[in-house]
C-alpha cells in the first residue's frame, strides 16, 4: 500500500506530497492549504472533460473502424464521411498568432533542438549546457572525419585526424564568415584594428572580413585576442585562440578551436523518453526541473578517476566594437514536455481514483519554474517570464482547446499572470494534422511551437486504418503519398498562421547518435524545409547539425516559402496501404525480425529499469535512439500484418522468441540486465508480447497504458 496524505478529496503518495512541500513551496509564496485546495478544485472541474474526449477518441475511431470493414477506400466518400462524423473539421478563417513575451531563442533563433529525459540529472544538464559546443571535439569523436588513410581515433590524440578536424573547421569558416582575400586556413594571427577583424596570412597580406558585420566581438587584447566572436543567421561562432595549448601551438594562428552555438533550445521531457509509473519516478523528473529553473541543479560523476561535478553553465561575455561589454545566454533556452491528455497516475487519486496525468504535470511544473517566471534566480531559463510547455499527442482542435483551458485554471490556481503557460504543439497525431490550422487557432495567443514527429504520426496513421488493408513495408512508408503532404503542411499551415518571427516550428530526431556524417548529409533538408529547429539526439550532434543553419537562412527560406502553395489535403488524407502484397516469406520474416527485435530491446529497459529512452542496437547492431514513439510504430505495423493475414499468429511467436535471444546477447554484458530466453515469461517480454497481439486495441496504438501496467507490477504496485 502507498502511504498518502489526504488533502480534501485527493489522497497524495507522500513521497510527492513531501517534495510538493519540503521543496516546492517554499519561497514560491503560495501556502500549502491554498494550493491544494486549488489543486483538488481543477482537477474535479477538468477531470470529467479529460475523460469526455478520451470517449469521443473511441467512438471516432470506432466509426472509423466500421467504415473501413464495410467500404472499400476511395477518397470523396471517405473525406465526406470523416466531416460527417466529425473528423474534420470546417477550416477557421485566416488569423495571425498573437503570443506575447517570447523569448528571442523560440521567437527569432533558427537552430537545433536537443530532448533529454528529465529523470537523468546528467543529461538534463548536458543538454542545457549544449548552447555551446566544440566544433573540434564533435569532429574528431565521431564519423564525420572518415578513419581512413591513418585517420583513426585510437586511445591517444592522433595528429593526422587532428590535421583533418582542423581542415574541416577551416573550410567552415571560409565558408561562413569568408575574407575579403585569402583563406582561414592560410592565417598566421588574428586582430583588431579599428573595430575591424583583421587577419594576417601567411604570404605577409592582410585581409578582412567579406562582410565586416559578422565580426560582434573579442576578449583579450586587441592585437592578441584569446576569443573572436562572429555571428550568422543570428548564431554565434568563437574562434578561441591560445598558442601555448596543445592543439594551439600546432596551428599558425594559435587557434585552438571553434565554439558553436549549437542547441538553442532543448525540450526537457517528462513524456516519451522517460518511465514515469508513479510516484517515485515522477518526482525525479519534477526535482530535476526545479533545479533547472532554480540554478542549483548539479550532478556528480567519475572520469578518469576523479569526480567531477556538473552544474549549469554560466553567461558567456565578450567586449564589444562600441566599448562595453555583451553577455549571450551560457544555456539551451528549456521547454518542458508534458504528458498529454490520456494516461493516469497512481502518485494522487481523486476520489479513489487514479487522477489525470496531464493534469497534475500542469498544475505541479509550473509551480517548480516559479523561481524563473519571476526572475528570482541568479542563472535564468526565460528572460521574458514565461513558461514553455510542450504538450504532446492531442487530438483535434477540441483537445488543444482543453490544454489551454487547464493552462488557464492552472494560471488561476497558482497565481499567475494570464498567458504566462505558452504552448507547444505536436503535431504527431492524424486529427491533428488534418484540422492543424484550427487547432493553432484554438491556442493562437499562447502558441509558440508546433513540429512533427514522424515515429508516432506513423503510428497513429496504422492504429487510424488499422481495418482498412495492410501497410506497405516500415521502411517504404515516407515513400508514399501522406508523408510529404504531412511535412510540408506542417511548415506551411504554421507559416500562414503567422508563426515566422514569433514560434518554431520543429522537425524530428536523428534516430543514429554515432553515424553523425549522414546527418551531416541529409539533415540540411530540415531547416530547408522551413523547420526552425530540429531534434538532436547528443550535443555533439547539435554541433554538427548547427552548420546547416548557418548555411542555410531559416527566416529567408521561410519567407520564400509563404510564396507557394501547401500541398493539398487530398495527399494528407491518402493511406499507405500496400497495392501489392505478394512478399516473398523472406521479406515478411525481415520485416518481422527488423520490429521485433527492436520492440524487445526497448521495452526490456523500459519495463526492468525504467529507462524511456537509450541507445539501443537494432538487428544489425547500429545503436538507434529509442522512445516510445519508435515503439509505437513497430508495434503497430506488426498487429497490422497480424490483422490482415500477411503474417501468422505462429509466425510472430516464433520470430519473436528467437529475438528475446538476440537482445539478450546484446545485452549480455550489463550487470544488471534479466534474460528474456529461455522462459519468456518475465513481466518485459509479456509486455512486448501484449504490445503486438493487443496492438489493435491499444487506444489510437498508444504503448503507454501496457507499459505502466508492466513496470507497476515489476514495482509491486497493486493499487490502493
Amino acid at each position: 500500500m502507498t502511504a498518502r496524505i489526504q488533502k480534501g478529496k485527493l489522497a497524495i503518495a507522500k513521497e510527492l506530497y513531501d517534495f510538493i512541500e519540503n521543496e516546492a513551496l517554499p519561497g514560491s509564496g503560495l501556502d500549502s492549504e491554498t494550493y491544494w485546495k486549488n489543486f483538488e478544485q481543477v482537477v474535479v472541474d477538468l477531470s470529467p472533460k479529460n475523460k469526455a474526449l478520451l470517449a469521443k477518441r473511441d467512438d471516432i475511431q470506432a466509426k472509423i473502424d466500421e467504415w473501413h470493414r464495410n467500404n472499400k477506400f476511395e477518397l470523396e466518400a471517405y473525406k465526406a464521411f470523416l466531416k460527417e462524423i466529425g473528423y474534420l473539421v470546417p477550416e477557421v478563417e485566416d488569423f495571425q498568432i498573437s503570443t506575447e513575451n517570447v523569448d528571442e531563442e523560440i521567437a527569432l533563433l533558427a537552430g537545433a533542438q536537443l530532448v533529454v529525459p528529465v529523470r537523468n540529472a546528467r543529461y538534463c544538464l548536458n543538454a542545457a549546457n549544449a548552447r555551446w559546443g566544440s566544433l573540434y571535439d564533435a569532429l574528431y569523436g565521431f564519423d564525420v572525419i572518415p578513419e581512413e588513410g591513418g585517420a583513426e581515433k585510437g586511445k591517444g590524440y592522433n595528429p593526422v585526424r587532428g590535421e583533418k578536424v582542423v581542415a574541416f573547421a577551416k573550410n567552415f569558416l571560409d565558408e561562413t564568415f569568408p575574407l575579403a582575400n585569402g583563406s582561414h586556413a592560410d592565417a598566421t594571427k588574428y586582430a583588431i584594428e579599428g573595430k575591424k577583424l583583421v587577419v594576417t596570412l601567411k604570404d605577409g597580406s592582410t585581409s578582412t572580413l567579406a562582410k565586416e558585420a559578422e565580426f560582434v566581438g573579442f576578449n583579450g587584447e586587441e592585437s592578441a585576442p584569446t576569443e573572436i566572436v562572429l555571428l550568422n543567421n543570428g548564431l554565434h561562432v568563437i574562434i578561441e585562440i591560445d598558442a601555448n595549448s596543445p592543439i594551439g601551438k600546432t596551428d599558425a594562428a594559435g587557434v585552438k578551436d571553434l565554439v558553436l552555438e549549437a542547441a538553442v533550445t532543448t525540450i526537457q521531457d517528462l513524456e516519451d523518453s522517460i518511465a514515469a509509473v508513479d510516484a517515485e519516478e515522477k518526482v525525479e523528473g519534477y526535482r530535476n526541473w526545479l533545479g533547472l529553473m532554480k540554478g542549483t541543479l548539479e550532478e556528480s560523476i567519475e572520469k578518469n578517476g576523479k569526480t567531477v561535478t556538473r552544474t549549469l553553465n554560466k553567461d558567456r561575455t565578450h567586449k564589444n566594437l562600441i566599448g562595453g561589454e555583451t553577455t549571450l545566454h551560457g544555456r539551451s533556452l528549456m521547454l518542458l514536455r508534458n504528458v498529454g491528455h490520456l494516461m493516469t497516475n497512481p502518485a494522487i487519486l481523486v476520489d479513489g481514483q487514479e487522477i489525470y496525468e496531464g493534469i497534475m504535470d500542469a498544475l505541479i511544473t509550473p509551480l517548480l519554474s516559479f523561481a524563473d517566471i519571476k526572475g528570482e534566480n541568479t542563472i535564468k531559463n526565460s528572460r521574458k517570464g514565461s513558461m514553455y510547455i510542450v504538450k504532446p499527442k492531442m487530438h483535434g482542435p477540441e483537445e488543444v482547446a482543453f490544454a489551454v483551458e487547464l493552462f488557464e485554471r492552472a494560471e488561476q490556481a497558482l497565481g499567475l499572470p494570464a498567458k504566462t503557460l505558452k504552448i507547444g504543439i505536436m503535431d504527431e497525431e492524424r486529427r491533428t494534422s488534418v484540422n492543424l490550422k484550427n487547432c493553432i487557432a484554438q491556442a493562437k495567443d499562447r502558441t509558440i511551437f508546433i513540429n512533427t514527429g514522424f515515429m508516432d504520426r506513423t503510428g497513429d496513421e496504422i492504429h487510424t486504418f488499422m481495418e482498412a488493408g495492410p501497410f506497405v513495408r516500415k521502411g517504404e512508408v515516407k515513400s508514399q503519398t501522406w508523408f510529404p503532404a504531412y511535412e510540408n503542411r506542417n511548415v506551411m499551415v504554421g507559416l500562414q498562421a503567422g508563426l515566422r518571427g514569433k514560434a518554431q516550428i520543429g522537425k524530428g530526431m536523428w534516430p543514429k547518435p554515432d553515424m553523425l556524417l549522414d546527418m551531416y548529409k541529409t539533415k540540411i533538408e530540415h531547416p530547408e524545409a522551413g523547420a526552425s529547429c530540429a531534434w538532436v539526439p547528443s550535443p555533439s550532434g547539435a554541433v554538427i547539425h548547427a552548420i546547416h543553419y548557418h548555411q542555410c537562412n531559416v527566416s529567408a527560406r521561410q519567407k520564400e516559402l509563404l510564396q507557394t502553395e501547401a500541398l493539398p489535403l487530398d495527399d494528407l488524407l491518402t493511406p499507405p496501404l500496400a497495392t501489392d502484397t505478394n512478399w516473398t516469406e523472406e521479406e515478411k520474416t525481415k520485416e518481422l525480425e527488423n520490429n521485433l527485435q527492436g520492440i524487445l530491446g526497448y521495452v526490456v529497459r523500459w519495463v526492468d529499469l525504467g529507462v524511456g529512452c537509450s541507445k539501443v542496437p537494432d538487428i544489425n547492431n547500429v545503436g538507434l535512439m529509442e522512445d516510445r514513439a519508435t515503439l509505437r510504430i513497430s508495434s503497430q505495423h506488426v498487429a497490422n500484418w497480424l490483422r490482415h493475414g500477411i503474417v501468422s499468429k505462429e509466425q510472430v511467436e516464433e520470430v519473436m522468441q528467437r529475438m528475446a535471444k538476440i537482445v539478450d546477447e546484446q545485452n549480455a554484458n550489463d550487470p544488471e540486465y534479466s534474460a528474456m530466453a529461455p522462459a519468456f515469461n518475465c513481466y518485459a517480454y509479456q509486455a512486448a508480447h501484449d504490445l503486438v497481439f493487443k496492438g489493435a486495441e491499444q487506444p489510437s496504438g498508444y504503448t503507454e497504458p501496457l507499459l505502466h501496467a508492466y513496470r507497476l507490477k515489476l514495482k509491486g504496485y497493486t493499487g490502493d
